[in-house]
């Protein structure tokens, strides 16, 4: 026992003989524990939340869910342990919470008794931002670039790793200084991760504890059902049962639909609240449309008669604005698609693939001017003309249908502001149902996750106790 310690212990034994060649498809084997990880993940952040007002009001972490969160970081460093994290072993991980004592890797959290108030307000987003940023020297991450480009950068630990596999590639043998090293890195990180999780007060430490076993903690002693005396010798390591996976699995499965569901329903929430104007449309944003041709057409939208009675009920009437940006007269109208193909037909002019607030994208066809102005044509379904905005207005119906943008006499270089709006009555009780649905649905799932990670009291792996206080207190009831 060290007379530093802190309440994270993280361990790793670098096996003696490594497969010189299976690090090179670890990436494929560890597929199945990336996807229930995925799941597990989704569960510890929306307990960490729950943790966090029972802290807020109480000063203490449930211990159940404790011990739940604790298991997803030790089952996430074994797998890092095994793949790309540290290459340290070729013993697949065991699926499971519980800590494995015959497994090289080990993760162990002290179990706080009580847990600041304050402290629980700042630790993840403000306290921890000086750790954040070293570990993305450690661990390297993703930006998100104006050019909407992501580039992913690699850490030293990754780099690390790297050259760690390629010696062990040519020598058979993984060179222990740079193991030492990334493990004291994977330390630091699994630290802040415990901290960041609200699962300890004090502050990691600023520093580097190189090797395996970890030097700087006080060795927390596995409370095994065998070291207790009330447990029979016989007794196994506890697992979760198939029913509480599968209850967990459905929990979370319903907790993320809820989470899309809800994000959902606010969207639309928006759409009906913020973006519904005066006269009752909820409307896009304005965009500019132009053409060096005699005409902007929309691609050709078929309705089929079912559709178009759910689109009238989900949309109501739709409504489009133009204005010329030159402030000149302008034409809109709508009209059945073979009848707008044909009298563009050999027409210079540009159909919008996919308008946007900040580019739009066209489909420009070759030809020459237009036989007859858009207005001396009986084909329009609604229409629109002259100076100043233009606006038409029109019940959704079945067909195959175009909206055509012209200037009244014909001429070339079309150029105008447009927006696009429907009145969407049911659009109010959709987004209703849809956010008392989902959360519904999150009650149910939170609900199915936590009566998967509660278990009846008594002892198992994952209640620590330091080694001191352990074998003076054995017969406290750990709960």
């Amino acid at each position: 026992m060290t007379t530093t310690t802190y309440p994270v212990r993280v361990d790793g034994a670098l096996d003696d003989r490594l497969n010189r060649w299976l690090w090179l498809v670890k990436w494929v084997l560890v597929i199945p524990h990336l996807v229930v990880l995925a799941f597990l993940w989704i569960a510890f952040a929306v307990l960490s939340f729950a943790a966090f007002f029972a802290i807020l009001f109480t000063g203490r972490y449930p211990r159940s869910i404790f011990d739940f969160n604790v298991g997803v970081l030790r089952w996430t460093w074994r797998v890092q342990f095994y793949a790309y994290g540290a290459l340290g072993t070729d013993r697949y991980p065991p699926f499971t919470l519980y800590d494995v004592p015959s497994y090289p890797a080990h993760l162990e959290v002290e179990y706080p008794r009580h847990l600041s108030r304050g402290l629980v307000l700042v630790k993840s987003w403000l306290l921890a931002i000086p750790h954040y940023i070293v570990l993305a020297f450690f661990l390297g991450g993703g930006t998100w670039f104006a050019t909407q480009n992501w580039e992913w950068s690699v850490g030293l630990v990754g780099l690390l790793v790297l050259i760690a596999a390629v010696v062990l590639l040519f020598t058979g043998r993984y060179p222990q200084p740079v193991f030492d090293l990334v493990l004291g890195m994977d330390r630091w990180a699994l630290r802040v991760a415990a901290y960041a999780g609200l699962m300890v007060d004090q502050y990691p430490p600023f520093r580097l504890d190189l090797g395996g076993d970890d030097p700087a903690t006080t060795r927390l002693e596995r409370r095994t059902p065998q070291s207790l005396p009330s447990a029979s010798p016989r007794e196994p390591t506890p697992r979760m049962s198939a029913g509480r996976i599968v209850t967990l699995l459905l929990g979370i499965t319903a907790s993320l639909a809820s989470i899309v569901g809800l994000a959902v329903g606010g969207g639309l929430a928006w759409l009906d609240l913020g973006m519904r104007d005066s006269a009752g449309y909820v409307t896009t944003d304005k965009v500019t449309l132009r053409t060096s041709g005699y005409a902007l057409a929309s691609e050709e939208v078929t309705i089929h008669d079912d559709g178009a009675t759910l689109l009238r009920r989900l949309f109501g009437d739709a409504r489009v604005r133009v204005l010329a940006d030159d402030g000149l007269p302008v034409f809109v109208g709508i009209a059945n698609g073979a009848d707008v193909r044909a009298y563009l037909a050999g027409v210079a002019y540009s159909t919008v693939t996919s308008p946007g607030p900040y580019s739009t994208t066209y489909d420009d066809h070759a030809g020459g001017a237009p036989s007859t102005p858009p207005t001396e044509l009986a084909i329009w379904r609604t229409q629109a003309v002259g100076p100043g905005e233009q606006t038409i207005t029109w019940p959704i119906e079945s067909g195959d249908w175009t909206l055509v943008v012209m200037a009244p006499d014909a001429t070339a270089q079309v150029a105008v502001q447009a927006d696009f709006g429907a009145t969407a009555a049911a659009l109010t009780g959709v987004w209703i149902a849809v956010l008392a649905g989902s959360g519904g649905f999150l009650l149910i799932g939170m609900l199915a996750v936590v009566l998967a990670v509660v278990r009846r009291p008594e002892p198992g792996p994952s209640t620590l106790e330091p080694a001191s206080a352990g074998r003076s207190n054995e017969s406290e009831d750990i709960h």
